[in-house]
């Protein structure tokens, strides 16, 4: 019985040396998840075949993915918005902003503060944001319906807001530039 056990042995040694090494590869960008395994080889054409069937692919929806500058919107912001322990603070007068400005800015910064991780949320309650207007609660609530149907501003499940993607690129394209032409900032 020994020597059956030794040859079973041996001959799995065998195989161990005769089989080629397996590579896995696990591939995520985005959404797209792919795992290759197989010989070097193998894998090699399989990986290099999925960059090739997919990277046009990955171009084309990165022109088309809406991503803010980080950078340039803390440049766009400065003199506008500014940062302290208490937290983010909008350094213009109210009274030279609309009321959208108003809301759009503060939710503009607490998202920028939580992307910079300066602060724990990127969402205000209405209250809040009725209280940083300084305006009653039918004006902050018509305010942020308007902000919300025009898409800037998104309201979660827990009735708080946030600014979306597409409000801090239209902030930065079109409110900003009015909001630095009107207080010379």
């Amino acid at each position: 019985m020994d020597r059956r056990r030794g040859i079973v042995e041996a001959s799995r040694k065998d195989e161990l040396i005769d089989r080629p090494e397996r590579v896995s590869v696990h591939v995520k960008y985005k959404d797209v998840e792919e795992t290759f395994s197989g010989t070097t080889e193998e894998t090699w054409l399989l990986v290099n075949k999925f960059f090739n069937e997919q990277l046009p692919s990955f171009r084309i929806a990165g022109n088309l993915w809406l991503s803010p500058d980080l950078e340039q919107l803390a440049k766009d912001l400065k003199g506008i918005v500014a940062f302290s322990p208490e937290g983010p603070s909008l350094l213009l007068q109210k009274s030279r902003l609309t009321d959208n400005e108003t809301l759009i800015l503060w939710l503009l910064a607490v998202s920028l503060g939580n992307k910079l991780r300066l602060l724990p949320t990127d969402v205000l309650s209405k209250e809040t944001l009725q209280e940083k207007l300084g305006k009653s609660g039918k004006i902050a609530s018509t305010r942020l319906g308007e902000l919300v149907k025009s898409e800037l501003v998104s309201k979660t499940r827990d009735d708080k807001f946030r600014i979306t993607t597409f409000g801090i690129l239209q902030t930065q394209k079109e409110i900003l530039p009015k909001i630095r032409a009107k207080t010379n900032g």
